[in-house]
């Protein structure tokens, strides 16, 4: 009961609260599930779901199940554990598509990859990004969040330059109250996942895009 009353606070607030990503205004978007008022989810989803909307009519996949739980979508979705329409079970260093995609998204999901396992390969984001890539077609695009602090060995990888994006950009959580500000990534990079506030504190968004 706590959690809706403070969920019905900040959609009466949403359309006041807006943050700034590349010049432009979103709201932040607020849903009981997963409560995304006190997370990153709040800016990852505004953000990802404008490109989604961009690439309507063509071929899209998103790696992890996230969006479906918050809008009715279509798109193919890649994840290996999560059940549900229109998703493919199958590890992402494994997925070879017969028809590559137009437009690939990630919402905080490839810093599992090889981290949250029961073998631990710190690489195998690298693996992933390179295999997802070949899914793309020859003028496709990916775009993919990742929050920093969660997973030490891509926070490496990320610093040394050795995660390739054709572009980056980052985001720092700056109040309790959910806040969130574009920023350097020497503003950002040091984050810490859970402190001083819950979940991530810093946020990547890199976009790999075919020639």
């Amino acid at each position: 009961m706590r959690q809706k009353i403070i969920y019905f606070i900040y959609r009466i607030l949403g359309p006041w609260r807006k943050f700034k990503f590349r010049g432009r205004k979103y709201r932040y978007f607020y849903h009981l599930y997963n409560a995304t008022w006190r997370n990153e989810r709040s800016i990852e989803i505004p953000i990802i779901w404008e490109v989604v909307k961009g690439y309507y009519g063509k071929r899209i996949l998103e790696i992890g199940n996230v969006l479906s739980h918050y809008f009715p979508v279509s798109h193919d979705i890649l994840d290996k554990y999560e059940n549900g329409k229109n998703v493919i079970n199958q590890d992402v260093i494994d997925f070879r598509p017969l028809i590559k995609y137009n437009l690939i998204i990630s919402i905080s999901t490839l810093e599992h990859a090889g981290w949250d396992e029961n073998h631990r390969f710190p690489l195998k984001i690298l693996q992933a990004l390179k295999n997802l890539k070949k899914c793309l077609t020859p003028k496709g695009k990916m775009v993919v969040t990742l929050p920093l602090g969660y997973n030490p060995e891509m926070d490496k990888l990320l610093k040394e330059s050795k995660i390739h994006f054709t572009k980056q950009y980052f985001l720092k959580r700056i109040s309790r109250d959910n806040r969130w500000r574009e920023v350097d990534s020497r503003d950002v990079y040091e984050a810490k996942y859970d402190y001083p506030f819950p979940g991530a504190n810093g946020l990547v968004i890199g976009i790999i895009k075919n020639k």
